[in-house]
């Protein structure tokens, strides 16, 4: 049995490890998830500069990726919406009516011009091999942008889920120069469908925004949604106004959908509503907004990991740094070999090495021959020969020696040393490079990225304020019900989004949303509304000593449904008072050689206490009925 449990806790360990690193949470280097990577490295291996079906690009990306087309194919749908790494043609869908794609084998793609400069380069990529061992695929890609930030995106693991919003590029690539200056910096979402976003609680990626539809009411009988909030599609946004006109909460008569290229959902109103009265309704009881949290989960260090905002654009600021020093090496590098190159070319050439060998009768006398000519001329050429360049020497035309012209091979030359220096120089001062090729990417980049979303405060609309009060709170004395579907006396006119007060005969109290019907047994001391300032007076008496107590208390705090008591145990309610300023007067039972029978006291003697404190009491006789009057002139008697 324990082997059993040991193989399962194995078995369940490596395969939620598998979902999280090989499946649903994104790499914070390049951004992208497994699958996405696939694709992308399947587009670069594709790529001609014509468009190729999804469908190939598709079955192309099954060589690395071990699980179904599908996967692949609604991924890249995905990717080319966010319109930064691939090109599209046909219909891939409309993520303003969330219609969906074509099938891959009607629509075509390639990789963009952007997608290539910033993610492709063989040189400094990390290849493994792919799932069966017959390809290489990239660990992860050389990103010189932070990928994960400007495509936003979300994902479902075991135990953990990661949903990453959108930002404006070029203000990400703003932030990384403020970032490498030492200068602080902000980063807001910016969504590719517009509207408006209140960032105030967003916390650097670990709070939460809201996002507002774009409302145009200057016709005053009709509104159009120009703009709609983010993750919401006007399908869903129109079930939403349709469920909330449907319970009464907005008065319309039609609403029609006109989207096609841009947002346009029209809503005429009924006769006698104005536009500018319906807009904080459809803000308040229909997804016209929304409160969309973020939660950034990356892998990172083979892990996964919550970061902020910030932290993930440092990250990828770094490591732009890293790539672009990478980059230099790779292509110094090649100079230098092609440098060493010329250079052997030049003396072997100048100096009629090539007439040395012609004598010779073994290719080693010949090699050998090569050696002894080069020797003289090590100086010049300040790197080892090796065999590899013997080599290439010899394989030299004589078509090409003849026609060799020294003058153009040293302008050559001369700009190879002109380059290495501009990269030695450039790898000295790599921050500044780093902030110019940023700075030059902006520029190419800056007409292509604008924001879309607008940035606002927002203040959130109370749907008890907005909620029109045209429901009849109604208690049935015969019965014992509550609620605006009950018949009996009127209390008050409601809104299903009110709370409602109800204090019962036995002096316990609780805070309720507006009912339909609810049972609260026969007698109510009060229901109503919850005011601050509302003063609630109780004459009550002990069961067994039948002395006489007044308790004066306001009710503010409470939890909803909460059932409280406003009296100690034992005791009864003997009067129940509220709002207006009355005196007290009590009757005693008769006693022996006792005159006063009555007494009556003024109630602003008795102060305003907390809901738990007890009541004061009032005389030590035993009363026989107690009540509230109005104020009267004569001397009032104080509590004995």
């Amino acid at each position: 049995m324990n082997s059993i449990e040991e193989l399962y806790d194995l078995n369940f360990l490596e395969y939620a490890s598998y979902v999280i690193k090989d499946r649903a949470i994104p790499h914070i280097d390049d951004g992208l998830k497994p699958v996405q990577r696939r694709i992308m490295h399947s587009l670069f291996e594709l790529d001609d500069g014509k468009f190729h079906k999804v469908a190939n690009v598709v079955g192309h990306s099954m060589k690395y990726h071990p699980h179904g087309d599908a996967s692949i194919y609604s991924a890249l749908v995905v990717i080319a919406n966010k319109e930064i790494f691939i090109d599209k043609q046909g219909n891939y869908g409309n993520i303003y009516t969330g219609d969906p794609a074509s099938a891959a084998r009607y629509i075509e793609c390639r990789s963009s011009k952007l997608g290539k400069s910033i993610l492709y380069n063989p040189e400094v990529t990390e290849f493994v091999d792919s799932y069966d061992g017959r390809n290489k695929e990239p660990v992860v890609f050389p990103a010189k942008i932070p990928v994960l930030l400007a495509q936003g995106t979300e994902g479902i693991a075991v135990g953990m889920a990661t949903k990453i919003l959108p930002h404006n590029l070029i203000e990400l690539l703003k932030a990384q120069i403020l970032y490498l200056k030492d200068k602080k910096f902000e980063l807001i979402p910016d969504f590719p469908a517009g509207g408006y976003i209140d960032a105030s609680d967003y916390d650097d990626g670990k709070g939460k925004v809201l996002s507002r539809a774009k409302i145009d009411a200057s016709d005053p009988k009709k509104v159009v949604i120009r703009e709609i909030p983010f993750g919401m599609t006007t399908e869903a946004l129109m079930d939403s106004i349709e469920s909330a006109a449907k319970k009464g909460k907005i008065k319309i008569s039609s609403i029609n959908d006109y989207t096609a290229e841009h947002v346009e959902i029209e809503i005429k109103l009924m006769r006698g509503v104005r536009s500018e009265d319906v807009i904080d309704a459809l803000y308040a009881f229909t997804d016209c907004e929304v409160s969309i949290s973020s939660n950034i989960t990356v892998i990172k260090d083979n892990k996964p990991i919550q970061l902020t905002a910030s932290e993930v654009l440092k990250h990828n600021t770094n490591r732009l740094v890293t790539i672009l020093k990478a980059e230099l090496d790779v292509e110094a590098g090649k100079l230098q070999d092609r440098l060493h190159s010329k250079t052997l070319e030049q003396i072997f050439i100048e100096n009629r090495i090539y007439k040395k060998i012609e004598e010779m009768k073994t290719s080693k006398a010949v090699k050998e021959a090569v050696y002894n000519g080069l020797k003289p001329f090590q100086k010049e050429i300040k790197r080892e020969v090796t065999d590899e360049d013997i080599e290439t020497l010899l394989r030299i035309p004589i078509r090409r020696i003849s026609l060799y012209d020294i003058n153009k091979a040293k302008k050559e030359m001369r700009e190879i040393r002109s380059r290495l220096r501009e990269i030695k120089k450039s790898l000295a001062e790599i921050t500044e490079f780093t902030i110019a090729y940023i700075s030059n990417l902006i520029e190419e980049q800056k007409d292509n990225y604008k924001r879309k979303t607008e940035i606002v405060s927002i203040s959130k609309v109370d749907v008890r304020e907005v909620a029109k009060r045209d429901l009849k709170l109604r208690y049935d004395k015969k019965t014992g019900y509550l609620g605006y579907k009950c018949t009996g006396d009127l209390i008050v006119d409601i809104s299903p989004y009110d709370r409602v007060l109800v204090i019962k005969k036995d002096a316990s109290y609780s805070v309720i949303d507006a009912p339909e019907k609810i049972f609260v047994g026969k007698g109510l001391l009060y229901c109503g509304f919850i005011e601050k300032d509302l003063v609630f007076n109780m004459i009550y008496k002990h069961k067994k000593t039948n002395i006489p107590y007044i308790k004066r208390c306001t009710i503010e705090k409470f939890i909803l449904n909460k059932v409280y008591e406003l009296l100690p145990p034992d005791c009864n309610v003997v009067s129940f008072q509220y709002g207006e300023e009355k005196d007290i007067s009590l009757e005693y039972k008769p006693k022996e050689r006792t005159r006063l029978t009555k007494q009556s006291f003024a109630i602003s003697d008795f102060p305003i206490r907390g809901l738990k404190a007890g009541g004061l009491k009032l005389s030590n006789r035993e009363l026989k009925s107690g009540k509230f009057i109005k104020p009267i002139n004569p001397e009032k008697e104080s509590p004995s």
